[in-house]
Formats: C-alpha cells, sequence, structure tokens
C-alpha cells in the first residue's frame, strides 16, 4: 500500500508517542547511546504538546496504519523541524523522506529551515543532505553538575516576559535573527535564567536542564559560564546543552567544570545561515 502524507491530529497522539519512543530507542541501542525519550509517556507528552500548539506544523504518514510524524516549528522567522520518526518495521522505504519534503515544502517561504540531528545517525544525515541541508557545526550533548562560583559582576535571576525583548536583541546580535517564539514557550513551562552585567542581559538559556528546548546566547564566553553556573545552582538541578565544539575555550571550560560529553549532534541548514557572533548553542531545533 502507497504511503500518504496527511496533516496530524491530535487523535495521533498516543501512536506518534509510541512510535517516536520506539524509533529513538531503536537508534540509540544500536549505538549504545541513551534514548531521546525515556518513557513511551514522554514521548506522548512532548508530542501532545507540539500538536496543540497553534505555530507547529505536523504531518503524519499512513499506509493503512499510522507509521510516523514530523514537525515544522512556525513561531519564529527561522524554522525548526523536528522531532521525525518512523516505524521501526517500515524503516529505509523512503517515507523519511516524504515526511521531510512535506515540511520543506512547508516553510519553502521562510529564511531558512534548520534541524539537530544524531552524528552517529549516518542515515538520517545521508537523508538531510540529499535534500539539501548543509552541516554548519558539530555539537556536544554536555551534561552534568557544574562547578563554580558566579562572579561578583554578574547576576543570574530568572527571566520575566518584560525581558523578552532585550533578549531578542542579544540573539538577533549574535546569530542575525530574533527567537522569541521559543523563548515564550519555554517561558510558560520551564524556567529560563538570564545573566546581567553593567544594567543590561548579557546572556541568556531559555532552560538550563533540559537540552531539547535549551538554546543561549552570550555577549562573551565568560557571561554564558556565569549564567549556566548561577542558574544551575538556583534551580538545583543538572545541565545539558548542545555545545558547539568549534568554540573549543568553551568546551574545554565545560569538561574542566564538571560536565561529561554523552552524545555527539550536528546542527544541518537550509537557507539563510549567519555565522554567529558571540558564545552560543541550539536548541534540539536548531
Amino acid at each position: 500500500m502507497s504511503v500518504i502524507i496527511r496533516e496530524i491530529n491530535i487523535n495521533d497522539v498516543e501512536e506518534a508517542g509510541k512510535i517516536g519512543f520506539e524509533a529513538f530507542k531503536g537508534i540509540a541501542e544500536q549505538h549504545n547511546f541513551p534514548f531521546d525519550f525515556p518513557s513511551v509517556e514522554a514521548a506522548q507528552g512532548f508530542v501532545r504538546m507540539w500538536i496543540n500548539h497553534p505555530q507547529i506544523y505536523g504531518v503524519a504518514a499512513e499506509n493503512g496504519k499510522f507509521i510516523g510524524s514530523n514537525f515544522l516549528t512556525e513561531y519564529d522567522e527561522i524554522r525548526g523541524v523536528g522531532p521525525i520518526t518512523v516505524d521501526t518495521t517500515v524503516q529505509s522505504r523512503g517515507t523519511g523522506r516524504k515526511l521531510m519534503q512535506a515540511v520543506i515544502e512547508r516553510g519553502k517561504d521562510a529564511p531558512g529551515i534548520r534541524l539537530v540531528q544524531s552524528a552517529y545517525n549516518t542515515k538520517s544525515m545521508s537523508l538531510y543532505a540529499s535534500l539539501g541541508f548543509e552541516v554548519k557545526e558539530p555539537l556536544a550533548l554536555m551534561e552534568g553538575n557544574l562547578k563554580g562560583e558566579v562572579s561578583k559582576e554578574i547576576t543570574v535571576r530568572p527571566m520575566t516576559t518584560d525581558d523578552l525583548a532585550e533578549c531578542a536583541e542579544l540573539h538577533k546580535k549574535v546569530h542575525g535573527f530574533t527567537r522569541t517564539g521559543e523563548l515564550s514557550l519555554c517561558l510558560q513551562g520551564f524556567k529560563p535564567f538570564v545573566a546581567i552585567r553593567n544594567g543590561r542581559i548579557a546572556a541568556y538559556a531559555s532552560t538550563v536542564s533540559m537540552w531539547h528546548l535549551n538554546h543561549g546566547v552570550a555577549e562573551t564566553e565568560s557571561d554564558m559560564q556565569n549564567l549556566l553556573i548561577g542558574a544551575a545552582e538556583q534551580l538545583g538541578q543538572t545541565v545539558a546543552f548542545l555545545l558547539p565544539t568549534r568554540q573549543a575555550s568553551f568546551h574545554r571550560w565545560a569538561l574542566q567544570s564538571g560536565l561529561r560529553m554523552t552524545q555527539p549532534l550536528t546542527l544541518m541548514t537550509m537557507g539563510e545561515y549567519h555565522e554567529p557572533k558571540g558564545t552560543w548553542f541550539p536548541s534540539v531545533l536548531y
């Protein structure tokens, strides 16, 4: 039976979550890496949040039954792809390509489309490259308990909605575009933090302990370090973020400060891309 691509809906949550958990679990087990989702329920919760969001477009694949899904975030000018998952029993038969083509077509008028993929998954990297995505950054998932103290020149505190405009300007300074959509999402259910230096926001991170939605920007590496130390201390939680390893001194600091690299990933882009100016890290979307 041929594969049909349609828009996803709330009735697909149960199957989409099950398939998502099993698909990520399968590829992680092959390479002896941690699972992206700790349980089926966690995957279903994530899918439910994505389907319910009015600015996230989702597609489903069917061949008589539900066999896969993909999403495109549309709450910022740059679009983010994922998660894309296909039933393990029908992988490598073109369904993933069709799901990717559907969201690429949807986002064709945006300045750019981006994604982050697990570097050990050579099949997904090959698929994305064949569709026009280009590798821009090697990433390292860094996790653990940070050691260190916040500089007396820096104040670290939770972000508020009043900070969004200033955070948008900082992100634009680093990347050339704003990103208030993902920040607004994180303010609703997570705990973004900002670092204040000389009366202005010098760094922010969107959700320090959850790497999937955690992106951050800073004027300097020192600002980012202080932000992460201060946020982790106030939350009493471990830190998790995707560190671009070309920022070599930032990478060394993370390793020396108690974090460990648990997974290699890759940032891939299609369309407009500005070389970042400052210290930064992406979420799982970009």
